[in-house]
């Protein structure tokens, strides 16, 4: 009997392409049905215990109620709070030293932890929250600038239209900051010293509502994202 001839099955050509009716069908996609976000809210927490026992405190509130159609009522409230020991900042003879700058040029969420030193406790947490209901009330301005110092130490609570920012700083030790603006959405810590507790906490807040006459969810996220600079449909 002659031997069976198996037919040479087609190799793979790498990639395919996935028409538009299966990527229908598959899950995970995101979407809200008839739902619109109503509101967007951002609180920012920052706490620094320095060595030399001094304190310092930021906080920020930002709301942006998208109820009365595709240019959100923005509602900005800040905080900050210093509270300064006799005892004297660390001075130079360290050869520790940390960069940050590259943050700068982040995109998307980031969460950033740079220590050189000993002792030091650093946290970053962000949440977010999607629910429906009622919107918060809208109290504060839609800018604005709160800031303190005491000696080497600066706490400032910002929002200028663009962004978003919370930043806390020391001379000789480093800088914890939060952000919030066009793309991006982030937490660093960068301490040079020892001994020192830091901590951010970040709070993101949708709130749905089935609002006709608003634009989709995901046209208001990146409204809100952008803090208000105009991106429309289409943009």
């Amino acid at each position: 009997m002659p031997a069976a001839v198996l037919a040479e099955q087609p190799r793979g050509n790498g990639l395919t392409e996935i028409p538009d009716p299966e990527l229908n069908l598959m899950r995970g996609r995101y979407t809200v049905g008839g739902n619109n976000v109503a509101w967007f809210g951002v609180t920012m927490i920052s706490q620094w215990q320095a060595a030399n026992g001094t304190a310092m405190q930021g906080a920020l509130t930002l709301g942006m109620d998208f109820r009365q159609g595709r240019t959100p009522k923005v509602s900005f409230t800040p905080s900050v709070n210093i509270t300064a020991v006799d005892a004297p900042l660390p001075q130079g003879g360290s050869i520790a030293s940390v960069d940050s700058s590259g943050l700068a040029n982040a995109s998307g969420l980031v969460q950033s932890v740079q220590v050189a030193g000993d002792g030091n406790v650093a946290r970053n947490v962000t949440s977010l929250t999607l629910r429906d209901g009622e919107v918060p009330a809208m109290t504060g301005s839609a800018v604005g600038t709160a800031s303190a110092q005491q000696g080497g130490a600066r706490a400032t609570a910002s929002f200028d239209n663009n962004q978003a920012r919370l930043l806390l700083q020391l001379d000789g030790v480093g800088e914890v900051q939060q952000w919030i603006r066009n793309g991006s959405v982030g937490q660093s810590i960068a301490l040079a010293g020892d001994g020192q507790q830091v901590g951010n906490r970040l709070q993101i807040e949708l709130v749905r509502q089935n609002l006709a006459s608003n634009t989709p969810l995901t046209q208001n996220i990146a409204q809100a994202m952008a803090l208000t600079r105009g991106i429309g449909p289409g943009q």
